[in-house]
């Protein structure tokens, strides 16, 4: 058997169509038959070189939903009970060593050196090959985390707690939230509107966002925003002194930065209250330097600075979860939907920020 894969060949070209051959299995592995593949936004920054983890060739793709085609020997669920063909199914993008430090004594697998990502460090021209989600076959390795899928949740809804849901979830984990607090998240994309509804669901009283998308904006409010501010529409000043008024001259209790753009978190540290928190989700890529007045606006403060990489299985299942408490509102995430060889026209419509979120239907 073959399975029909995009494959990324060269940064900065177009994906190319291939057909790549299905190995056997070997003992733990699962072939899975992709339903939908999600198109993220570090998918765009992938294929034009940003990430200097990247080997290529390499089949693109860290999110997926598909059902089990094969399965060799014996595999469990996260939530319990065994894997069996036909089993419709989610997974975690990616699997930690298991054997570090990071792993076993500071319980942080997110940040082990050899964890493996599928679609952004596993080449196809690396045992078992189909290793990334656009593609037709993908095989998970015996490492990966399964979760067993409810099958009321759409495909396409649910694909987006693999990546932005499970990062988002994360960093609420790493923070104390309350009743009341009153939150700011900027950039309303994907991340931004997990944040929206993660802060309201442990209760937040007030959820700000501020973008240069008001169509995104807007979807924010459906996930929980009570306030959208428009950076094209509104100079720094002016949103300094909205935010300052709207919470008494305090500052708000966080920040979660899901932008990853220059400038985002000079803007955004001048808004935590004293003693608050600043959250950064965004940067999956590099993208230099971010300048700080750390003695006024961090060290006189007391604001707490944390960092968000990636996700471990907790909470890839935590956003599981949020999206199958909230499916009408998750529902507005996926705005464009393409087959698997239109896949450079996803990727396109992400870049221009045309698309909310784009998925690839096999």
């Amino acid at each position: 058997m073959k399975s029909r894969a995009m494959v990324l060949e060269k940064f900065g070209a177009s994906l190319k169509a291939s057909e790549i051959d299905i190995p056997v299995l070997e003992e733990g592995q699962v072939l899975v038959k992709i339903d939908i593949a999600g198109v993220c936004g570090s998918d765009v920054h992938i294929a034009r070189g940003h990430d200097p983890r990247v080997p290529l060739p390499i089949i693109l793709g860290h999110e997926g939903v598909g059902h089990v085609a094969a399965v060799k020997g014996e595999r469990s669920y996260v939530q319990g009970g065994a894997v069996h063909e036909g089993d419709k199914i989610m997974w975690n993008r990616g699997y930690s060593c298991g054997r570090c430090a990071s792993c076993l004594i500071h319980k942080e697998p997110s940040v082990c050196k050899d964890r493996k990502v599928y679609g952004i460090n596993m080449s196809c021209e690396t045992a078992p090959y189909l290793n990334g989600c656009y593609a037709e076959y993908m095989i998970l390795s015996p490492l990966t985390d399964l979760f067993i899928v409810d099958g009321s949740i759409p495909s396409d809804v649910l694909v987006t707690t693999a990546c932005s849901g499970a990062t988002v979830a994360h960093g609420f984990d790493m923070v104390n939230t309350h009743i009341g607090q009153t939150v700011l998240i900027q950039g309303p994309g994907p991340l931004g509107a997990y944040a929206a509804m993660f802060a309201k669901s442990t209760g937040a009283s007030e959820v700000i966002v501020t973008g240069g998308s008001q169509n995104r904006l807007e979807v924010c409010r459906k996930f929980g925003a009570t306030m959208a501010l428009n950076r094209r529409r509104t100079t720094e000043a002016e949103r300094y002194e909205i935010v300052m008024e709207r919470t008494r001259g305090n500052g708000v209790d966080l920040v979660v930065e899901t932008a990853g753009s220059p400038g985002v978190v000079e803007e955004g540290i001048k808004l935590v209250r004293p003693g608050g928190t600043y959250l950064s989700i965004g940067f999956s890529q590099p993208a230099g330097i971010q300048r700080l007045d750390f003695y006024k606006d961090v060290v006189k403060k007391n604001v707490r600075i944390q960092g968000v990489w990636v996700s471990d299985c907790r909470h890839t299942f935590l956003a599981m979860e949020l999206c199958r408490q909230h499916p009408e509102a998750f529902r507005n995430l996926v705005t464009h939907s393409f087959p698997l060889e239109r896949a450079n026209e996803a990727l396109a419509a992400m870049a221009g920020r045309e698309a909310m979120k784009a998925v690839l239907e096999m």
